[in-house]
């Protein structure tokens, strides 16, 4: 569920750039100025780049989906399918542990905030962005244990 609604997000952006839609500036400013930037002057690169994204969250999503749905197996190997939760889980961990340090020091004042974030946009991603990735790191690695334990279990009472 939490790749899914990631995705959602990507693609409520998206479509608001899209469309023109003047309240998608508001969720915007919590990514950082130089996004409000691209909207306001509604970049193709910004939108093509949240169309992607969007598409990625949904296959984090699918991928998340085939530790627990038995077509998972089948049409994923299931060395590549631990492997693949694996890096997800741990690389998302690492990513929102980095901006977590880093934004944590803006907002402190330890270390000076980009103009192209912003400090309202720094305090954003520290209380929610940051902890959102973390959230999703922790779940990937939880499902991917998970699904092993109960990968060999099942492999042992063959």
């Amino acid at each position: 569920m939490w790749a899914f609604a990631f995705a959602a997000m990507s693609f409520y952006w998206a479509a608001a750039m899209s469309f023109h839609w003047n309240f998608g500036l508001a969720s915007a400013a919590t990514i950082g100025n130089s996004i409000v930037a691209l909207v306001r002057a509604h970049d193709h690169r910004l939108l093509v780049i949240l169309w992607v994204t969007g598409a990625l969250k949904l296959a984090a999503g699918m991928l998340a989906l085939a530790f627990v749905r038995p077509w998972g197996e089948r049409l994923i190997p299931h060395w590549a399918l631990l492997s693949a939760g694996w890096c997800v889980g741990v690389l998302t961990i690492l990513y929102g542990t980095a901006n977590l340090a880093e934004h944590a020091l803006m907002v402190r004042g330890i270390v000076a905030t980009p103009a192209g974030l912003g400090l309202a946009a720094a305090r954003w991603h520290l209380w929610l962005w940051d902890p959102w990735w973390l959230t999703g790191g922790i779940l990937f690695l939880a499902t991917t244990l998970f699904y092993e334990r109960e990968s060999t279990d099942r492999r042992a009472a063959r």
